[in-house]
C-alpha cells in the first residue's frame, strides 16, 4: 500500500471544523466585530465585512459595517473608518453551526435557495482549488480549532517532505496590505487546514 503523502490518515478520521451558518441580524446578540453578509434575497450576498452595534434611527435599525480590512485597521491603529449604514434586515451573522465528518472530494458547489446566504461547510485545503488569500481554519489534535487565519500560499512540500500550507493571523494579513509589512507566517500541514 503506498503511504498517504499528506500524512494526515485522511481515511475518514479527521472531523472538519464547524461550518459557517448565516443567521439574521434580527436573531443576533451583540454585533461589534462579528462577521457579516449583505445583501437582498432573490439579489445576492457581499462577505468579507466586519459590523458595529444597531443603530436605531426614527423607526429604523441599521447596522453599521464596513470592509473586514478596514475593522482590522481601525482596531489596530484606533482610528475613525467610514462604515455603511445597512437597514437589518439586509445583515445576516456568520456564526458556527455544528462540526462533522469531512468528506474528501465532496461536491461543494450545491444549488441554494436565493431566499438566504449560502451556509458554507469547511473544505479541506487538500481538497480546494486554491488557497492563497482565502480565510482557514487550523484544526487541532484536541477537536478546537484556530480560526482569522489567512492562507498566504498554495499547498507545498516542505524541506522535510511534508505538503504544508503557509498561513498567518488575519490582522497580519491586513496590515500587509495597508502597511506593507510583511505578515508574520507558520508552516502548518494541510491536512490541518480548512477553507471556511
Amino acid at each position: 500500500m503506498m503511504p498517504d503523502p499528506f500524512g494526515s490518515g485522511r481515511e475518514g478520521a479527521l472531523e472538519s471544523p464547524r461550518p459557517i451558518v448565516p443567521t439574521p441580524a434580527m436573531m443576533a446578540g451583540d454585533l461589534r466585530g462579528r462577521r457579516v453578509l449583505v445583501g437582498l434575497p432573490g439579489y445576492g450576498w457581499r462577505g468579507d465585512l466586519r459590523a458595529d452595534e444597531k443603530v436605531i434611527q426614527g423607526s429604523r435599525t441599521y447596522i453599521p459595517v464596513m470592509p473586514e480590512g478596514e475593522w482590522y485597521r481601525a482596531e489596530a491603529e484606533r482610528t475613525e473608518v467610514f462604515a455603511a449604514l445597512v437597514p437589518v434586515e439586509r445583515v445576516w451573522v456568520e456564526e458556527l453551526g455544528f462540526a462533522g465528518t469531512s468528506v474528501p472530494g465532496a461536491k461543494v458547489n450545491q444549488l441554494v435557495s436565493l431566499d438566504e446566504p449560502p451556509r458554507r461547510p469547511p473544505v479541506s485545503a487538500v481538497d480546494a482549488d486554491s488557497l492563497t488569500g482565502r480565510r482557514v481554519t487550523q484544526a487541532l489534535n484536541d477537536g478546537e480549532e484556530l480560526r482569522d487565519l489567512r492562507a498566504v500560499t498554495e499547498s507545498y512540500v516542505s524541506d522535510d517532505g511534508a505538503v504544508t500550507v503557509r498561513v498567518a493571523q488575519e490582522l497580519d494579513w491586513y496590515r500587509w496590505g495597508w502597511s506593507g509589512k510583511l505578515p508574520r507566517t507558520l508552516e502548518v500541514p494541510a491536512h490541518l487546514i480548512w477553507v471556511e
